[in-house]
């Protein structure tokens, strides 16, 4: 493998660019030994023992997801498709966020569960909840060495090293501060790493706009470029699949991204809402994913326009192989735009992503293997101290497997298609699975069942058929939308057919778990601090996505 120091796209980082990675991490680890004096049982390291304020959760939510996803396959996607990019922030992220916090949050936080599977278990049954435990802990040590790989390009790209020496060495340090630490060292760090990465693309997008004459100049570049006119707008050229870079027309985008893989996403994937479950009170929790609605709605800005801005100055990006693929719009811009001190923040500010989207993804996968396999499955019964020892165990098993998928995440050109794919596969039957269930109480335990595993299958089935040009798509994005879409309607006709032929829960043991039977959420929904407006979800929510929807305009 050819490295950066020989390519080309070797950074020119001098000692005062090294001394602030340094400084960044000996916090990091500091944040880890200083959180685990606060560690005294298996609550306190996997969901921080329900004490984090609002403010705390809200933004490590917004951070978690910060990762190699939204930095460098953003970018990629905002230099291959333009704006059409948008889509992922505005209809493909805020609407399904705030839902979560208004609607979903109650029933999460308010029956206990400690994890999405467990409350599947209880929802349906067990073979639901394993299924589900065990395609929840393979997703997420995939996604991982998606955050591993990206880490490792940069270190690569600092000094020049092999790729598996950067993925070890990145494996390395997020491994030391999750497993001294747990779930309050990860949110904390990702508090501060949120901070660090403004600070890092903050100027890396100001340089590049002075650089390219201004949004003007960089929206007269594009059009005048290979993307063209189309990339610049979000709507206006969806009517066809044709007429536009991402090869999707508005139905694929509104149901297939808008609706199925973002709810699918923002709604049950525990990496994020163990985030919410870790608030001191319901309106904490409910308000977590609406506080990072906020920052989320302006996300693009450091993302997705570095990304045209790279298509426009790096000359040849988007080669299949090598330095010039997608992935590396945001390192090569940093490489030609920024001065050594701003550079070093900048890519301060990157690993930071990286090891935010690692840890979000490791906390989330030692909790369901503690919780929901082991202790449910292999060993029931003992102390609350050997499922702590369990959890930092699953945490370094977690970061070994991660170092594996990073070698996967590494053959493609687009991590941004990769991940989308196994949203697809992962998220779109568990958001069918789960919506269905929660507003219908007739739906039966085995219902839950086959709809999660054959709307997995009918997702898979497509994807092969795409990779095996069976049936032909624009582009493997285009591909994920209607495979997410496949797999949500497969799995509400399986919902509903499964339903008429076995028996349901009694209403008893649904309280709390189905929209319409109180139970053990009781009167905390409504607690004192949502009368004022400013702390009221529903409020912060509806002025979220109107501003979602604000957005759209200038550049429909």
């Amino acid at each position: 493998m050819v490295t950066a120091a020989e390519s080309g796209l070797r950074l020119d980082l001098d000692l005062f660019d090294y001394l602030i990675l340094v400084l960044y991490f000996g916090t990091v680890l500091g944040v880890g030994f200083a959180a685990r004096r606060a560690i005294k049982t298996s609550a306190d390291f996997f969901l921080s023992g329900r004490s984090l304020p609002a403010w705390v959760t809200g933004l490590a939510f917004v951070s978690a997801n910060l990762g190699a996803l939204e930095i460098l396959g953003m970018a990629a996607n905002g230099a291959q498709y333009g704006l059409l990019t948008l889509h992922y922030y505005w209809i493909g992220a805020v609407p399904a966020m705030v839902f979560l916090g208004i609607v979903m949050m109650p029933f999460y936080y308010g029956s206990k569960v400690r994890s999405v599977p467990e409350f599947l278990r209880r929802r349906f049954n067990r073979p639901t909840h394993i299924f589900n435990a065990i395609s929840f802990a393979v997703a997420q040590v995939l996604i991982a060495g998606v955050n591993l790989f990206a880490l490792a390009l940069i270190l690569d790209a600092l000094l020049g090293w092999e790729l598996w020496v950067s993925i070890l060495v990145g494996a390395a340090i997020v491994l030391t501060y999750i497993t001294i630490g747990g779930l309050s060292s990860a949110i904390y760090n990702e508090v501060l790493q949120f901070f660090v990465i403004l600070a890092g693309l903050i100027p890396l997008t100001i340089v590049g706009l002075v650089k390219v004459g201004g949004i003007d100049g960089l929206f007269d570049a594009v059009r005048s470029g290979p993307l063209g006119d189309a990339a610049l707008h979000t709507w206006s050229n969806t009517g066809s699949s044709a007429d536009n870079p991402l090869g999707a027309n508005w139905i694929g985008i509104l149901f297939g991204l808008g609706f199925v893989l973002s709810f699918g996403y923002w709604t049950t994937n525990f990496a994020e809402v163990q985030r919410a479950l870790s608030a001191k009170d319901m309106n904490a929790a409910r308000r977590t994913p609406i506080i990072a609605a906020f920052p989320k709605l302006l996300i693009p800005a450091v993302t997705v326009i570095p990304g045209l801005i790279a298509v426009i100055t790096v000359k040849g990006l988007g080669a299949d192989e090598g330095d010039l693929t997608y992935n590396n719009a945001i390192p090569l811009l940093m490489r030609d735009l920024l001065p050594n001190g701003v550079l070093g923040v900048a890519v301060t500010g990157l690993l930071a992503s990286f090891m935010a989207g690692m840890a979000a993804n490791v906390s989330g996968f030692n909790t369901v293997f503690t919780y929901d396999i082991w202790q449910a499955y292999i060993k029931k019964g003992r102390s609350d101290e050997y499922y702590l020892r369990i959890g930092r165990y699953a945490t370094i098993g977690g970061v070994v497997i991660g170092i594996g998928t990073a070698f996967i995440a590494s053959g493609y050109g687009n991590i941004m298609e990769y991940i989308q794919q196994l949203f697809s596969l992962f998220n779109a039957p568990l958001f069918a699975t789960f919506i269905v269930g929660m507003f219908w109480k007739r739906m039966t335990p085995w219902a839950g069942f086959w709809s999660l595993v054959l709307g997995f299958i009918a997702s898979l089935a497509l994807y092969v058929a795409y990779l095996t040009d069976a049936i032909a798509f624009n582009s493997a994005l285009e591909q994920s939308f209607w495979g997410a879409g496949v797999a949500f309607v497969t799995a509400v006709i399986v919902a509903v057919a499964v339903t008429f032929f076995t028996p349901s829960k009694p209403d008893d043991e649904l309280r709390g778990l189905v929209y319409g039977l109180g139970g053990t959420s009781g009167g905390e929904v409504i607690v004192s601090g949502e009368k004022v407006w400013w702390r009221n979800p529903v409020v912060l929510g509806v002025t979220a996505v109107v501003l979602a929807l604000a957005l759209y305009i200038p550049v429909w």
